[in-house]
């Protein structure tokens, strides 16, 4: 396959170039996981009975991979990015398809263990190529617009369950081996249709930890941990607590994919205005409030409708996080990306594998305890939020170093 630099993919035609790729990518990939996430807190409890602790267990199995994203590092010695990240792709979407073949707890964990490798490494590379090959200037606005692209394909997959799943008694056998075929399929075109593209600063290929990172290793554990409660327990909350059937989950998925539709480029923006130590304050102020607010709806009764304000609320704040990757690309080393994308991965894990277990254990016995902790989760984020300086670049990586420049040996 051919090989070239991001230079001279600039005299390819606009829909060869690395950034189109990008683009496919971000619309392949959500098809898959997106619709798996919708159909999940239904499919487990319908088909294999799940409770709190199951919910938990599953989603620890799920991180495991992400926990041992840091592998990443060993594979490219075999292959080289791109090609990682479309393979990962491929895996994530045959996994899905055949997700309702087993029904059974075991066969669920072994399946979900399959598509987690997919879809982690998969993120991990995306991240990767993301901040190689985005002009750094442009580059919030960009991830804005691939966050958008997203949405939307998940919009066109989640609009197709609300309006086919009770009129065509649709089975989730069905749903699931179309979403992730049409996902395995574009990753098979986008291997055939692109070439291998060169990024100007080749990547170290193994295990880096620089001390000038701390901050950024830091707002990557708390991020992972704070992600696991919304992602394992908010969901669940909505099937578990206000009775909501998979039409009516995924119709909430939709509002939500059309807000970030039309706020992520105004997100990219914003960071760009605004920087990311002011963004990162925002999302994390907002994320505390909504957690407390969400052990408030098991404390106090309070209804579905703010349940579900909550929940797009929440959702819309994840969003801010594209500022995390600004913010390390400005302080990193350019040859530092790919394996810096991957302990960074495996830092995020860290307390997702063990986390939700742990939670759902938990959420039997006081759900409300569980969104506290994430409350004080999101304050700990904020404090640190609060130490990245106005403007990062290498050598003023937090407000605490100046402007010596530190050595790429730290």
């Amino acid at each position: 396959m051919k090989t070239m630099t991001l230079a001279q993919a600039q005299g390819l035609p606009f829909w060869r170039r690395p950034i189109a790729l990008l683009f496919c990518m971000a619309l392949g990939m959500p098809i898959a996981f997106n619709t798996w996430s919708a159909l999940l807190n239904n499919f487990v409890i319908e088909v294999a009975g799940f409770d709190g602790a199951d919910i938990g267990l599953l989603h620890t199995v799920r991180e495991i991979p992400g926990f041992l994203a840091v592998g990443v590092i060993a594979v490219l010695l075999l292959m080289r990015e791109q090609v990682l990240g479309l393979v990962s792709l491929f895996m994530l979407g045959v996994a899905t398809m055949v997700t309702a073949w087993f029904p059974s707890m075991g066969g669920i964990l072994t399946i979900t263990m399959l598509s987690s490798i997919g879809f982690h490494y998969y993120e991990t590379v995306n991240q990767s190529l993301q901040l190689q090959w985005l002009p750094k200037d442009r580059a919030p606005q960009i991830l804005g617009w691939l966050l958008a692209a997203g949405s939307a394909a998940t919009l066109v997959a989640y609009g197709l369950i609300v309006m086919t799943w009770r009129a065509f008694d649709l089975s989730y056998d069905l749903v699931y081996l179309v979403s992730g075929g049409i996902t395995a399929v574009i990753a098979v075109m986008c291997y055939l249709l692109y070439p291998q593209f060169e990024a100007p600063n080749p990547q170290k290929k193994r295990l880096i930890l620089r001390r000038r990172y701390w901050l950024y290793y830091a707002l990557q554990f708390m991020a992972g941990a704070r992600r696991q409660i919304f992602i394992v327990f908010a969901g669940f909350m909505m099937v578990e607590k206000f009775g909501f059937d998979v039409h009516e989950v995924t119709a909430l998925f939709m509002i939500n994919l059309v807000i970030n539709m039309g706020l992520a480029p105004v997100f990219g923006r914003a960071v760009a205005r605004f920087g990311e130590r002011n963004t990162l304050v925002f999302e994390y102020s907002g994320l505390a409030i909504v957690f407390l607010a969400y052990g408030g709806l098991y404390w106090f009764g309070w209804g579905v409708l703010l349940a579900s304000v909550l929940y797009v609320v929440d959702h819309m704040l994840f969003a801010l996080a594209l500022a995390l990757k600004t913010y390390f690309q400005k302080i990193a080393d350019p040859s530092d990306i790919a394996p810096t994308a991957a302990v960074a991965f495996t830092i995020n894990h860290i307390a997702a594998v063990g986390l939700p277990w742990a939670l759902g254990l938990l959420w039997l016995v006081s759900p409300t305890s569980v969104f506290v902790l994430a409350a004080a989760m999101a304050t700990t984020s904020l404090g640190l939020a609060l130490c990245i300086p106005r403007h990062p670049e290498p050598g003023r990586e937090t407000i605490f170093t100046r402007s010596v420049l530190a050595s790429p040996a730290q």
